[in-house]
């Protein structure tokens, strides 16, 4: 059973989990309309279930190099909470944040981290420097890979096909 799986069991707001991954593929869906590396986050707060902030990248329209889908949604649900620390809230992601996503999602206190696609090559979570796993992490999230998995991985080998 994988970690998604193994907490699918225990979590009565399942239906709330799936919903939430829908909106961050459509977040990825519209980056992919402007050009972007399809990626979509939102941010939700846990107890309430209100949904904080959704992004998309736009790495490219900003000429950012850290305009991850991941970053701009820290950014903007931090400003709705009015706090750097969004203890409580929960991160729904397309794509296994990388090692700079981690680390803000660490600064950030998320408490808990969904993700769709994994990624072998530029993860930092599952993969690469596993930044949660290392001793010098100051917070470590409660992690689920693999939701919605299959949808989060085609959007990306769609976009990507149709660049080459």
């Amino acid at each position: 059973m994988t970690g998604w799986e193994a907490h699918c069991t225990l979590c009565p707001m399942i239906q709330n989990s799936e919903t939430y991954m829908e909106m961050a593929l459509l977040e990825a869906q519209s980056a992919a309309e402007r050009g972007e590396v399809p990626v979509g986050c939102v941010i939700v707060d846990g107890d309430s279930g209100d949904v904080l902030a959704r992004a998309g990248n736009r790495t490219e329209e900003l000429d950012d190099p850290t305009a991850h889908a991941e970053l701009l949604a820290i950014r903007e649900a931090s400003s709705k909470a009015g706090s750097a620390r969004l203890t409580g809230c929960d991160l729904y992601v397309t794509l296994e944040p990388c090692a700079m996503c981690a680390t803000a999602i660490s600064f950030a206190r998320i408490r808990r981290v969904y993700f769709g696609a994994y990624d072998p090559k530029m993860g930092g979570v599952e993969h690469g420097p596993a930044i949660f796993a290392q001793p010098t992490c100051h917070h470590s999230p409660e992690v689920y890979g693999g939701l919605h998995e299959s949808a989060a991985a085609e959007l990306l080998k769609v976009f990507f096909r149709e660049r080459r």
